[in-house]
């Protein structure tokens, strides 16, 4: 049985050696050589768009694919059939990673950094932005503790941002397709995020790339919050009406959105959200460090050589 395996992220093939499996390398940019589409295993990491679409055509005998990111868009955009090809996603390996920028997303929209640079880079003094200042007035975002959090999408990645918050004296609530409690936290279904936004500081969105979750922070949702609530999204662009968000951030209906995805990536430079004082441009720099991902495919690979459920099938 033949193994792909891709250049875009340095695994150390002598740990999937003594299964029997024939190794080689890929490179993710181009087509796979023709040499190699007899391959049963297909690990994707970084793909070209280009590279998916070639590959589901022509790779005709594959039974399973380990996507190292969280989701499996990419694979399936290209064409590959769950129906007919185990996929396994990278589900767990990048929660650290994305609640970390997160949770600094969080405090640059509280403690004002970005406005900070801003004032840095026209050669000039912040004065405004230091000195004695009110502290956890009402109406203002500026600090996390005692600040309403409120997490769109509670799973891995909020389980991991949640307690980071917490420690620092937030007061944090989920929300999810379904309510209950979650390692603690009061989980809320969406119907509640009417009572929810109101009260909210700052709106935290993890949500995965679906046709139920497009757009789903839309105008409707946006006027909801207060004048000072920001938005941050570490889950994926789509889920967020743009349009409605720069109209927000232009009329000041909201205090700010620091944003690390985006509906089109990159994000073109026609875009007015780079020219906004109150909006914080990250390149979908959350994520892109896959932890234990070398761990997941050996588990992975032993479980599917022995004809046992594999870990986070799609």
């Amino acid at each position: 049985m033949k193994l792909l395996y891709p250049t875009s992220l340095r695994l150390d093939p002598s740990k999937l050696e003594g299964f029997g499996v024939n190794l080689q390398s890929y490179d993710v940019k181009t087509p796979i050589p023709e040499d190699h589409t007899d391959a049963e295993v297909l690990i994707t990491w970084c793909n070209s768009p280009d590279n998916l679409k070639d590959a589901s055509k022509r790779l005709t005998k594959i039974r399973w694919i380990q996507s190292l990111a969280a989701g499996p868009n990419d694979v399936l955009n290209a064409g590959f059939d769950p129906r007919k090809i185990t996929i396994t996603t990278g589900s767990g390996l990048h929660d650290k990673t994305v609640a970390e920028h997160a949770l600094g997303l969080l405090l640059v929209s509280a403690r004002k950094f970005h406005l900070m640079r801003d004032y840095q880079n026209d050669g000039k003094w912040p004065g405004p932005l230091g000195g004695p200042q009110p502290d956890k007035e009402p109406g203002t975002f500026n600090t996390l503790e005692g600040a309403n959090i409120v997490i769109w999408g509670f799973g891995n990645i909020a389980k991991m941002l949640a307690p980071y918050l917490t420690a620092i004296g937030a007061n944090v609530t989920g929300v999810a397709t379904k309510a209950g409690i979650r390692n603690g936290y009061e989980v809320c279904a969406e119907d509640k995020l009417p009572e929810l936004l109101p009260k909210t500081d700052a709106l935290v969105m993890i949500l995965p790339g679906s046709d139920s979750t497009k757009d789903a922070l839309n105008a409707e949702r946006l006027k909801l919050l207060p004048k000072h609530a920001w938005v941050v999204n570490v889950g994926r662009g789509t889920a967020i009406d743009e349009k409605a968000l720069d109209d927000a951030l232009a009329s000041n209906e909201i205090g700010g959105a620091a944003l690390d995805v985006f509906a089109t990536e990159p994000l073109p430079e026609s875009s007015p959200l780079y020219k906004r004082k109150n909006c914080v441009v990250s390149p979908h720099a959350a994520g892109g460090r896959p932890r234990g991902a070398e761990a997941l495919i050996v588990e992975n690979l032993r479980l599917f050589l022995a004809k046992q459920q594999l870990k986070n099938v799609l």
